[in-house]
């Protein structure tokens, strides 16, 4: 049986030179770096990736790319979604033969579908693909797969892995590990919502795919680091200074330019995305410069700016209430043995 994924497996930005093209010595540069940086596998073709501005080719491309940079050393988690469940498998067949651990697959976008056609779709690519498969629910944007679906899909499916959840529900998270892992225990839950690691963590959630760690690597596997240890007041600490950094890069920007903003700022040449930027979020790459230089100079990766930081605290007593709330809430429901 093949290893449990699990831990930081990161979304990868694809950077793009001056005519708009995949910059593949840039791009294989960058997961180097990624991978030295302690992420513990590469999910290239995901949201963060812009899986939908590429073509098939280039979708084809950055997965081979990807899985001969990782050559072995941390698993690739390849997103394979395509038009129809034709296209879908021949990617899942490519990408089984170029090396990939799995694949991720969204449920269909654009029309929305009912649950039983949520799961007719997923019924066939787990039937017909070579490789395993990682359900991928974000019902932001596409057809969501509910609870029953995703408990029915993981009992007839053996070829069905995991779930990506990027609707940032702990509570939710919480129904699919009681629901699945007492007969799946390899099953792997994944949180694709930066920031809600730490208590989906908790819960026994067993990692993420997480934009931020194209821009802060380091710190986001030191979360994980602390979540495993059962570290949690230090892991909040940590928790908040990733908030902060990724509600900059979020909110300022149209998703994903500022995560490529922030990769830019630790020395890649990301280029502009092919969604162009406009006049004003070019003028926000000072402030994010700042809140990154502060955060990477509080864990010792780099000097504070000129100007300095200031002080970022939280009460021990509002980290300890918000753990043992959520340590409460978990006895309450019984879902405590999860994480013991």
């Amino acid at each position: 049986m093949a290893d449990k994924i699990q831990g930081i497996l990161t979304p990868t930005l694809v950077p793009l030179d001056a005519k708009g093209q995949v910059n593949e010595p840039e791009y294989r540069r960058f997961l180097n770096w990624l991978i030295d940086s302690g992420v513990h596998g590469l999910y290239p073709n995901g949201s963060t990736g812009e899986f939908t501005r590429l073509t098939a080719e280039e979708r084809r491309r950055i997965a081979k790319i990807t899985c001969e940079e990782a050559k072995g050393r941390v698993p690739v988690l390849a997103g394979a979604a395509e038009a129809n469940t034709r296209e879908t498998i021949k990617a899942c067949e490519a990408y089984y033969e170029y090396g990939a651990r799995a694949v991720a697959i969204v449920s269909p976008i654009y029309y929305r579908l009912a649950p039983d056609s949520v799961y007719a779709y997923f019924a066939e690519i787990a039937q017909n693909s070579p490789i395993d498969v990682t359900l991928y629910n974000i019902p932001l944007f596409a057809s969501p797969i509910d609870l029953g679906t995703i408990t029915r899909l993981a009992s007839e499916f053996p070829r069905i892995v995991g779930i990506k959840d990027s609707s940032g529900d702990v509570a939710f998270m919480m129904r699919m590990i009681a629901a699945i892992r007492p007969v799946r225990t390899e099953f792997s839950f994944l949180t694709g919502w930066d920031v809600v690691l730490t208590p989906m963590m908790i819960t026994g959630c067993d990692g993420g795919t997480n934009a931020s760690s194209n821009v802060v690597p380091e710190l986001t596997r030191k979360l994980y680091d602390l979540n495993r240890a059962g570290r949690y007041e230090e892991a909040m600490v940590l928790q908040f200074r990733i908030q902060e950094l990724f509600d900059h890069m979020l909110n300022l920007y149209e998703f994903p330019d500022g995560f490529r903003m922030g990769a830019e700022l630790r020395g890649f040449r990301m280029g502009h995305g092919r969604q162009p930027l406009t006049a004003k979020q070019e003028t926000y790459k000072e402030s994010l410069a700042n809140i990154l230089q502060c955060m990477l100079s509080s864990n010792d990766l780099a000097a504070p700016p000129p100007g300095g930081c200031a002080p970022k605290s939280i009460g021990r007593g509002d980290l300890e209430s918000i753990v043992f709330d959520v340590m409460n809430e978990l006895e309450r429901k019984g879902s405590l043995w999860k994480t013991r």
